[in-house]
């Protein structure tokens, strides 16, 4: 893998946690790439110097141009195996895919030779995915502490997982937006990667407001006597979890 020069950037978190989310299904589309990688956690401080002095300046000046709408670079605080998470957003698959040539072409020079082969040999593995956002607010802000749930889902009943996420669920992450207990939050589809198919995302000012929210909504979601979260965790029943520290978005 050519790290630096062929940036396969998200999520989520991924975003993980992704920036500029489409706000209802009747909203613009918007795509994102993620990059997750995994990293020998001795040398990964090294590759967050690395993305901010070499990446950084490059990717602003792309979503200054509007060859996308957004990146971001996250950093593993609990969960799995990825350790860092990069990804780049665009309002179609064509215009991802673009971005994604221009970033390795604006990158490819012989200055940034040493600091893609450090950078490599620091995270020399990863997984990519492709997410259509389906629902989400971004709100006036973004926290700077993300969780993400990686769902295995039953691919038959896809579609209703995503109708039960924005009729029953989506009402209820507004309100935990619009009372401050969360930043922003976002429901995502598979379109080409691995194992998970569904992408639930959400930001808070810190961690533990986070988790505390989370706990909260869990506890609204899938209450018992609740249809919805019934149904909902039938489709969808597998998951992962992880929190990432935010550490570079545009905007």
């Amino acid at each position: 893998m050519n790290t630096i020069k062929n940036y396969i950037l998200l999520a989520g978190l991924t975003a993980l946690s992704v920036n500029a989310l489409a706000q209802e299904k009747e909203g613009p589309s918007l795509y994102t790439y993620a990059t997750y990688f995994n990293c020998d956690v001795t040398g990964q401080d090294r590759v967050d110097e690395i993305v901010k002095n070499v990446n950084a300046p490059v990717f602003d000046k792309m979503v200054e141009e509007g060859k996308m709408s957004s990146w971001g670079w996250l950093a593993h605080y609990a969960g799995g195996k990825w350790r860092r998470a990069q990804y780049h957003q665009a309002p179609t698959l064509d215009a991802l895919l673009d971005a994604q040539t221009e970033m390795g072409k604006r990158l490819s020079t012989a200055k940034n030779d040493a600091q893609d082969k450090e950078f490599g040999k620091i995270c020399n593995a990863h997984d990519d995915y492709i997410w259509k956002v389906e629902a989400g607010s971004a709100g006036k802000s973004r926290g700077k502490a993300g969780f993400s749930v990686y769902f295995q889902c039953n691919e038959n009943k896809e579609d209703r997982a995503d109708e039960i996420f924005k009729k029953d669920f989506a009402p209820l992450f507004n309100k935990y937006v619009a009372d401050g207990k969360l930043t922003s939050w976002g429901w995502s589809s598979h379109w080409v990667g691995g194992k998970y198919r569904k992408l639930q995302t959400m930001t808070g000012a810190d961690h533990k407001s986070l988790l505390k929210a989370r706990g909260e909504l869990l506890g609204e979601l899938f209450a018992d006597g609740n249809a919805a979260g019934k149904e909902f965790t039938e489709i969808c029943g597998s998951h992962a979890d992880y929190m990432w520290d935010i550490q570079l978005e545009t905007p």
